[in-house]
């Protein structure tokens, strides 16, 4: 660091933090360690008794950490997503619209592992409304090799970090199965319960039919679901292994390609997922829906509703994670079920 007239400081950077006091009103840094000044600090730093100042000497080859923040920003913006003024040499990025938030955690990692680089972001595969915080960046030093930041490049990659994918399906029609709903001996709880999670997607429920036990039933019933065009088929209950259970097998003969029945998540190990030829997702949905706080379906419904198509790898990666603790009261997202 070298000392200079305050007159001069223009363009250089603090190397401690400028005190203000205002006897009975304020006393507290009015300028941070870090902070480049301006030529409207000027005044406001000879005013506060600074006529010399310590700075740092730019260095070729040396960033400030207001600098090295937008340089890791750089690697993680993507369209749908703001940055926020850097502060302090740390900034933020803000959701622009409701959809599902991504992230590539193996380059991240990559990232991470340079030294004095810092980018932390939320869980991959979430749901984010606009406005909420989906990552922050900052370096450890004031000031920073810029080969580290040219390593972070490299590491990252050429596609952005990070990924905000604005809900796509707007639509779903519901099958819902038992011949006990049909024949009114109880009422049917599984459909309120689904709609519920649909409209907090957006997702409109235009039709429902009640299909009983019967396979052939069931499996018109989904093959006529995706000739009206929802954009969502979802068929409640029929999911286990008992005799009268035929849900699994109607999706399978529905002209669905089934990418997994059964999935390492509990609740919710007799969910199915299966993709007609156009992607349009059909899913059987076992009895845990209708009454456990989260479950399979509210892992895999952010990532449907934004037009993600599930492979069987995405499943077998959610067994570590995938146990809920059955909390007394359901915090989810707020929880570790699904954050392996």
């Amino acid at each position: 660091m070298k000392l200079i007239r305050t007159e001069d400081a223009a363009g250089h950077v603090l190397c401690h933090d400028m005190t203000q006091i205002i006897p009975g009103v304020v006393k507290d840094a009015r300028f941070r360690k870090g902070h480049v000044v301006t030529e409207e600090d000027i005044p406001i730093l000879l005013s506060i008794g600074k006529e010399n100042l310590y700075v740092w000497e730019k260095e070729e080859g040396m960033l400030h950490e207001d600098e090295a923040a937008l340089y890791l920003r750089d690697l993680c913006i993507n369209a749908h997503m703001h940055d926020t003024p850097v502060k302090e040499g740390k900034t933020e990025l803000i959701a622009d619209a409701d959809g599902l938030f991504e992230v590539n955690v193996e380059r991240l990692h990559a990232v991470n592992n340079i030294e004095e680089l810092i980018i932390a972001t939320r869980h991959t595969n979430m749901a984010v409304h606009a406005g909420d915080k989906l990552a922050g960046m900052r370096v450890v030093p004031l000031v920073i090799d810029q080969k580290k930041l040219e390593r972070a490049k490299e590491a990252a990659g050429e596609e952005p970090l990070l990924r905000l994918t604005p809900w796509k399906l707007k639509t779903a029609a519901i099958i819902t199965t038992g011949s006990e709903v049909v024949k009114g001996l109880i009422q049917d709880q599984f459909t309120p319960v689904v709609r519920k999670k649909l409209s907090d997607f957006g997702i409109e429920t235009v039709s429902q039919v009640l299909c009983g036990d019967d396979k052939e039933r069931i499996r018109k019933e989904i093959i006529a679901a995706h000739e009206s065009g929802a954009d969502l088929i979802c068929c409640t209950g029929g999911m286990s292994v008992d005799p009268d259970d035929r849900t699994p097998g109607a999706i399978a003969e529905s002209g669905a390609d089934i990418v997994t029945y059964g999935v390492p998540v509990l609740p919710g190990a007799m969910f199915c997922l299966g993709y007609f030829d156009d992607d349009t997702p059909v899913v059987g949905l076992p009895g845990c829906v209708m009454y456990a706080g989260a479950t399979i379906f509210d892992l895999v419904l952010p990532r449907l509703t934004a037009g993600v198509k599930l492979e069987r790898s995405d499943f077998v990666r959610m067994g570590h994670g995938g146990l809920c603790l059955g909390c007394e009261s359901c915090r989810f997202p707020a929880c570790p079920l699904g954050k392996g």
